[in-house]
């Protein structure tokens, strides 16, 4: 218990306050920005972060990985704060938590293992243009004053950690706000701030019931809501896992991850917030902090309701372009590089499942529908290769007698081939059909059996089937009609 303690809490102090604080500061912009997005004011998005952070830091199945308010989930609650306002979207959230808790029961999180890496690369890559992309209104029709800034900000992000000694006791991201808010103030720079965002809250949040007719009514408007806010939820924060599990080397708990951002929605939802979910660009600054584990979650949600209470009046004072900077480094350090050096050596059907996930991603904002994009590619790739890899051979066992060796796949994508494989015009006495290294795997497949056998019966000859395992051959018991009572007549219509 202690040692688990230490590993998960207390290994890493020192990196993990600051990386928190880092992160903390930069949740302030989003959390306003994506409060906007969906209509609501400023501090439904900070309560919800700070909330969900806190939380999710002791129930989730990712050391290490921020949680919060997101722009992928604000998009999908526009529609509902519009036609029904906030409390009906604080009982999607409510809703939303529970559906994520029972996928988390229903072991959902299991399927992040048919998700392709090609997917994954996609999905990071989308989302590191987007991260980018969402900087540019930052950088567009502002004084040269921003742009130096920004400048100057990556200059200290990426020169900082070469520096002897020093650069190794501070995170250079925290740095960079620091330095860049002290010049700011010095020389009284007329730039965007972080108050310019929204009003910070000056109260701690409170808890409350959410304001809503207990009714069936009540249920139909917000469930399509909660469904989409649960899927892409937690599609996006097991994604992200995903990717921390990579850069980390550590493997994590996807069904307790399911578990956790559901109970951290509810909680968001009982105090006020928004739903929520893991954020690979804040999980991304808190790992090139130096952040490892939950405590640095857990730092960041509490620094950021500390500051945003106490502080607001400094923190409004922090000029965007040092936040800009730091999203800028989250940017590059979060794509794959690798993937444009390997685009020559990788096949073909991988280079286009990722760079569609990457389209679909970036033209739409939707991360799940790109990678489902990604997933269904990937399947179909998947099928067609293995589809490929069936052959037929055959011998002339005897006069009149033929035998078929069958190897490989048979399933809807190889059928087709599979039925070729056989010459119908052949007069014979016998066939067999030899499938002991062969597997069926679907109602396709066993149709395509009995088309085979059928139609050589329609001709006189005699067909026996051989060697079936027994995994193909219950399938073919179950669903064949080739040995039943009356096949052919099945098989014609009759």
């Amino acid at each position: 218990m202690l040692n688990t303690l230490k590993t998960h809490w207390f290994s890493n102090v020192k990196n993990d306050v600051l990386s928190g604080l880092v992160v903390a500061l930069a949740l302030i912009p989003e959390a306003i920005a994506f409060s906007i997005i969906a209509g609501l004011d400023p501090k439904v998005g900070l309560y919800a972060s700070f909330c969900i952070a806190v939380v999710i830091a002791f129930v989730g199945g990712r050391p290490g990985m921020i949680s919060a308010a997101t722009g992928a989930m604000a998009l999908l609650m526009v529609t509902l704060v519009k036609e029904h306002g906030l409390q009906y979207l604080l009982a999607a959230t409510l809703l939303t938590g529970v559906l994520q808790i029972a996928a988390g029961y229903l072991r959902l999180g299991a399927l992040m293992r048919f998700v392709s890496r090609s997917v994954v690369t996609g999905f990071v890559n989308a989302l590191a243009i987007l991260i980018f992309l969402a900087q540019l209104p930052e950088l567009t029709h502002v004084g040269w004053e921003v742009y130096a800034m920004t400048a100057a900000g990556l200059g200290i992000i990426y020169l900082f950690p070469l520096l002897p000694v020093v650069g190794r006791l501070l995170p250079s991201p925290l740095v960079c706000i620091l330095v860049l808010t002290a010049v700011s103030l010095v020389l009284g720079l007329d730039i965007r701030t972080v108050g310019d965002m929204g009003q910070l809250p000056d109260t701690l949040p409170v808890l409350l019931w959410p304001q809503v007719p207990l009714t069936l009514d009540t249920l139909l408007i917000i469930l399509p809501y909660s469904l989409a806010l649960a899927v892409v939820g937690l599609l996006e924060s097991l994604m992200t896992a995903t990717i921390v599990d990579d850069i980390t080397d550590t493997p994590s708990d996807k069904n307790r991850e399911c578990k956790g951002q559901g109970i951290a929605n509810i909680a968001a939802g009982l105090l006020g917030g928004m739903a929520g979910c893991a954020m690979i660009g804040q999980s991304v600054i808190n790992m090139k902090s130096g952040g490892r584990t939950r405590l640095s979650t857990l730092c960041a949600g509490v620094f950021l309701l500390l500051m945003v209470v106490f502080l607001g009046d400094w923190l409004a004072r922090i000029p965007m372009a040092a936040l800009v900077a730091v999203m800028i480094m989250v940017s590059i350090g979060t794509f794959s590089w690798d993937s444009i050096r390997n685009l020559r050596r990788h096949p073909l059907s991988t280079n286009l499942v990722m760079v569609a996930t990457v389209v679909v991603v970036v033209a739409t904002h939707n991360l799940a529908l790109g990678v489902l994009v990604g997933v269904l590619l990937a399947a179909l790739f998947f099928a067609n290769k293995v589809g490929h890899q069936l052959t037929l051979t055959s011998r002339l066992e005897a006069p009149g007698v033929r035998v078929y060796e069958v190897r490989g796949q048979v399933f809807f994508s190889s059928t087709a081939a599979f039925i070729e494989a056989f010459d119908f015009k052949e007069v014979l006495d016998e066939v067999r059909i030899d499938l002991k290294a062969a597997q069926f795997w679907d109602i396709t497949a066993v149709a395509a059996l009995d088309k085979v056998v059928l139609r050589y019966r329609r001709e006189g000859v005699t067909v026996q089937v051989l060697d079936l395992d027994q995994a193909s051959a219950t399938l073919v018991d179950r669903f064949g009609i080739h040995d039943k009572p009356g096949a052919s007549s099945q098989l014609l219509g009759h």
